[in-house]
């Protein structure tokens, strides 16, 4: 029986990833959790898998669920100390890193620096400092396990063939999210509500919006060259509408392995939490017979420019790509509170990563002081917009 931290359970990988548990009885003993601020469900959570440690970031809330959980034998914590904490806890074995956002890195470092092995969702902890967490799990031995349909597909795509020599460029796959083929024109009236409905996956806020400006795409190159070490000039991306090709590799012979499936985050959750074995998740196969025919094209990076950005700021390295993290978050939290509009996303962006000095990154302080500054810039850059009336 493998024993499981699961961090971020509340959110929608979280949520999946519970399932897959649940599913799979025997196989997974879950150890620990750890949440942001939704308590009746993370309670929930607790009633029916019995962890030994609990962390929610809200303190008031944890103090709250410490009265509840008065007289049982698990210990609650609170905070992103607390977070850290039920990351490296020794009881386990495997860590699902799913925190939306910068919050996760502290986290994703503590458990990779603890020796653990990580299923990663929480791809911006590879965004903001891929050199230092690909060389931690190197030290610690820690194995990196990636979650994201796309790493995942790449992942087990190259299991028949890891060497880095026969590679020629890997091929990232995305839907286009909900607006692709839009004009210029259409995106300035989207509405937060039509960027938040994704047209195949059902995910939380943050990742839906980043979709929608296909921030996600760069994103999950920048990870993509941290996790299989290739440079930028060897991964592509291209837009897949039909959301079946998660992801595929090019090799020296030109010869291409793709992974193929149905558009459902329990597929690589489970095939993370199972490494490197596969297991019956009883859902539904892929009906290759009734599947409409499959498409790719070229991302237009002139309507959706996230994705140069991306390029550029893995491209300059140092401190540019937590800078570009730090003001994605920035924008988008401030498109989703009606702030901003959605073409002022990638404003906000460029414009903070235009003004970024750079300097060296030799620890994950460095980061951290990065992520400070691209935040401050960032909503100085946005506050400026909103003056302007945008």
């Amino acid at each position: 029986m493998k024993n499981i931290v699961i961090l971020g359970s509340t959110g929608s990988i979280g949520v999946n990833a519970l399932d897959v548990v649940e599913r799979n009885g025997g196989r997974f003993n879950v150890v620990g959790l750890a949440a942001g601020s939704n308590l009746p469900l993370l309670l929930e959570q607790i009633n029916k898998f019995s962890p030994s440690k609990v962390a929610l970031y809200d303190s008031s809330l944890a103090k709250e669920l410490r009265e509840i959980l008065s007289g049982k034998k698990i210990e609650v914590l609170s905070g992103i100390e607390g977070i850290i904490e039920v990351a490296a806890m020794e009881q386990g074995d495997l860590v699902l890193s799913a925190i939306v956002g910068a919050a996760g890195l502290l986290p994703t470092y503590s458990a990779i620096k603890s020796g653990k092995d990580v299923a990663l969702a929480n791809k911006e902890s590879l965004v903001m400092a891929g050199a230092i967490m690909m060389a931690e799990a190197k030290r610690s031995g820690a194995k990196i396990i990636p979650v994201d349909s796309e790493h995942s597909a790449i992942f087990q795509a190259l299991n028949g063939d890891v060497k880095k020599k026969n590679v020629k460029r890997l091929i990232i796959t995305g839907s286009g999210g909900p607006f692709r083929g839009c004009s210029a024109d259409r995106l300035n009236e989207v509405t937060v509500a039509e960027a938040l409905r994704h047209p195949n996956w059902s995910m939380g806020k943050k990742i839906s919006i980043d979709s929608a400006t296909m921030m996600n795409k760069g994103f999950e190159m920048i990870e993509a060259r941290w996790l299989f070490d290739l440079e930028p000039g060897k991964i592509d991306i291209l837009i897949h509408p039909q959301s079946i090709v998660h992801s595929m590799v090019e090799f020296v012979d030109t010869s291409i392995i793709a992974q193929l499936g149905i558009p459902d985050m329990r597929l690589p959750i489970s095939y993370a939490l199972n490494y490197p074995d596969r297991i019956d998740v009883s859902l539904p196969s892929l009906n290759l017979e009734e599947i409409t025919p499959l498409t790719f094209e070229k991302p237009d990076t002139d309507i959706f420019p996230s994705i140069k950005f991306a390029y550029q700021a893995i491209s300059k390295g140092d401190t540019y790509p937590a800078v570009l993290n730090a003001a994605n978050e920035v924008a988008v939290q401030a498109f989703i509170s009606g702030e901003i509009r959605f073409p002022d996303i990638p404003v906000v962006i460029e414009e903070t990563i235009s003004a970024h000095n750079p300097f060296k990154v030799k620890n994950i302080s460095d980061i951290l002081r990065a992520d400070k500054w691209g935040i401050k810039k960032g909503r100085a850059v946005k506050e400026g917009l909103v003056r302007k009336g945008s």
